[in-house]
């Protein structure tokens, strides 16, 4: 059977912990941050886990992870 191939897009957006979680980073932290509280701007820069719903789909996205 073939190599399976990675998702570049996922690669660069997701990483696998050592419990084999999914570890995504938060959004709205790219631009427009002078409206934002500090509070919020530092929850954002937070990792943040993947919710159950999408793990299975992204897990297909990195196959040797």
């Amino acid at each position: 059977m073939p190599k399976l191939k990675t998702s570049s897009g996922a690669k660069k957006r997701f990483k696998v912990s050592g419990k084999g979680r999914i570890i995504r980073s938060h959004a709205n932290k790219g631009h427009i941050l002078s409206k934002k509280t500090r509070k919020r701007k530092n929850r954002l820069s937070k990792p943040a886990l993947v919710s159950a719903v999408d793990r299975k789909h992204i897990s297909r996205l990195l196959p040797y992870s």
